[in-house]
């Protein structure tokens, strides 16, 4: 048996040789995974579309054919339409930052004409925080013995083998639903 010093020099320094390859190469392919990647969600309609809209004189059509579509309109009143956009910067192994959040809010009157334009921003947002405790649903608390007894005779082995072996069910779990019925169900006649 040949020990590590017998190996030629030649060869070792082949193998070594195409280790560093094969790991420069691994370290130059992952400096491209760590570095954060921006996404863009929502309506990506620049500020100059929006400038574009004039209020008192633009329709719901005109504002259709200029942004498109909107995101989203308020619950209660189809007159008021929302384009919103976001962009958020993710960065491996961290939580996703939000770096820009913009909000335009179209208000039409009952004609379909602008009346009213906002532009909300990120810094106008209002953080709502979770509420402490939990809220209890009935129904959903047992005991102990209901833990141990509660699957007393549900398992049943022979549960998925056909009724000539034994079983309670067929192989579909269900009283002459399944392949071997015995010719009851779906026959030709």
């Amino acid at each position: 048996m040949r020990s590590p010093q017998d190996t030629p020099p030649r060869s070792r320094s082949l193998r070594l040789f195409s280790c560093a390859v094969i790991g420069a190469g691994i370290a130059l392919s992952g400096c491209s995974v760590f570095k954060p990647s921006t996404i863009q969600r929502g309506s990506l309609v620049e500020e100059d579309d929006y400038k574009k809209l004039k209020i008192g004189e633009t329709t719901r059509s005109d504002v259709m054919d200029a942004l498109g579509s909107p995101t989203g309109r308020a619950t209660f009143d189809d007159n008021t339409w929302l384009y919103m956009s976001m962009k958020q910067v993710i960065v491996p192994i961290s939580f996703p930052r939000v770096r820009k959040q913009d909000m335009v809010v179209l208000t039409f009157d009952q004609d379909g004409i602008l009346r009213n334009m906002r532009t909300l921003h990120k810094d106008d947002a209002r953080y709502v925080s979770m509420a402490p405790g939990k809220t209890p649903t009935p129904g959903t608390k047992i005991n102990i013995m209901q833990q141990i007894l509660g699957n007393v005779g549900r398992y049943n082995p022979l549960s998925q083998m056909s009724s000539t072996y034994g079983g309670s069910t067929g192989p579909m779990n269900s009283m002459n639903g399944g392949p071997g019925h015995g010719g009851s169900g779906n026959s030709l006649p």
